[in-house]
């Protein structure tokens, strides 16, 4: 796992462990994490097992932060729940304009 801090934004890469592992080294570093907008960058990831990282993603955006999940392999049409962009430009201009519009007031 390697870990990228940049202002309020934590960029998260998963390295050579299985999602599940990655899921589980994620929960429980997340209190250094819960007040910041979330970059997850998967690699080597099926749609089956995106659900391990499914309800710590609902978590942060209770809280009103934002929790991107970046995969080139996976279509963002198969998830109601997840925001999926296929780089970290992407992610972080979503980022972007999501603080935007928190600063509207949207």
């Amino acid at each position: 796992m390697i870990i990228d801090h940049k202002d309020a934004t934590a960029v998260i890469t998963q390295e050579k462990t299985t999602l599940k592992e990655f899921s589980k080294k994620l929960s429980l570093l997340y209190e250094r994490f819960k007040s910041d907008d979330i970059i997850v960058h998967l690699n080597n990831t099926t749609t089956a097992d995106v659900h391990f990282i499914s309800p710590l993603a609902s978590k942060h955006l209770t809280a009103k932060r934002c929790f991107i999940v970046v995969s080139s392999e996976l279509n963002p049409d198969d998830f109601n729940d997840l925001i999926i962009v296929p780089t970290l430009q992407e992610a972080h201009d979503f980022i972007t304009m999501e603080v935007i519009q928190r600063d509207l007031g949207l």
